[in-house]
């Protein structure tokens, strides 16, 4: 096992209407000593917004706003703001996030360039019905459980519903010249290439779903995993490869649970995985990672380093935030030894 350091809970709901209820799944960056921290907040009507804090790269509290710095303003996505993640490119700073609009969850984006204000740029993921989906994956060389999950999301959300897409990040620099981002189409983890974001077009993704063997990165595979996975915080740049940290979910004595692994991407090519841990590397242990508003929930979307310590940031049974970490070098020494066993 990858010695991991337990930081501890570092954020808690207050009495602060826009986060009262819950805070978790946080993008993370760091900007020379300052951790900028970007959570989900939820109030007690379950809407979604984007709180923001400050720390020291040893997590000690900076600065924590009584205010949420993204908030719900269009039809799709007021009913919440979820999950964002967050990568500098150049001068620009992305974020991506989950938009809900009360019925069916879809990627948008927005930028910053100083990581006080963010202009937001819409949906960047399509309004594909799930009949269309099916016939466009029931012929590929692909796992058949994308069929069975694009299947049983149209029995039972009816005719009209679309694609569900949550979990996507950037890669924080462009791979072959093209920005690279993950995405999760159930059950496993896919990445586009593209240009520019005004390619992300309807027919752009209907290529894409048609031709999605070609660019599935991993499925579920180890017990651990559960049926689903997704990528959780945007990939980590290593000598070795695109460090990947992600997110499975599995039932564990009935109840459902989730949990956090590594695996390791080729440079070049990121849908070819390198190596893979079989085990996780940490699972809901502490009671506030066992007991909240979904219990069993360790979800991260978040990292930084800190010298050659890799401090990972995790919504906590959906409640609190919560934070470990390890020495990059022990993780990819694991990845390097044990991968060689179970590549892929």
């Amino acid at each position: 096992m990858v010695p991991i350091r337990h930081e501890g809970n570092i954020l808690e709901p207050t009495a602060n209407l826009f986060e009262s209820a819950s805070v978790c799944n946080p993008a993370v960056i760091r900007v020379a000593d300052t951790v900028h921290v970007f959570y989900r907040a939820m109030d007690p009507g379950d809407y979604s917004s984007v709180g923001h804090a400050t720390f020291r790269p040893d997590l000690t509290l900076r600065k924590r706003l009584d205010h949420p710095v993204i908030v719900p303003e269009h039809y799709w996505e007021i009913h919440g703001i979820e999950d964002p993640r967050i990568v500098a490119i150049d001068d620009t700073y992305y974020l991506t996030y989950v938009a809900y609009d009360g019925k069916t969850a879809k990627i948008a984006y927005a930028t910053s360039t100083d990581l006080m204000t963010f202009t937001k740029h819409g949906l960047i993921s399509p309004a594909i019905p799930y009949s269309h989906i099916v016939s466009l994956l029931s012929p590929l060389p692909i796992n058949p459980e994308y069929v069975r999950f694009a299947q049983y999301f149209l029995d039972n959300g009816g005719a009209t519903s679309t694609l569900i897409e949550k979990n996507a990040m950037l890669f924080p620099k462009k791979i072959n010249g093209k920005l690279a981002m993950l995405h999760r189409v159930h059950p496993g983890i896919q990445m586009i290439l593209f240009d520019d974001f005004s390619q992300l077009s309807h027919d752009f993704w209907l290529r894409h779903l048609a031709e999605l063997d070609q660019w599935v990165i991993m499925d579920p595979k180890y017990p651990w995993e559960g049926e689903t996975i997704n990528a959780g915080p945007p990939p980590i740049e290593t000598e070795g490869g695109w460090l990947l940290i992600y997110n499975g979910r599995s039932q564990v004595a009935g109840n459902l649970s989730y949990a956090v692994g590594a695996a390791l991407l080729d440079r070049d090519d990121p849908t070819k995985v390198l190596a893979r841990l079989t085990q996780p590397l940490f699972v809901p242990k502490e009671e506030w990672e066992k007991v909240g508003r979904v219990n069993n929930v360790v979800f991260t979307t978040g990292t930084y380093m800190n010298g050659d310590r890799l401090y990972i940031l995790y919504g906590a049974a959906d409640t609190r935030i919560g934070a470990k970490s390890l020495l990059l070098s022990d993780l990819l020494s694991a990845l390097a030894t044990k991968g060689s066993a179970f590549r892929g």
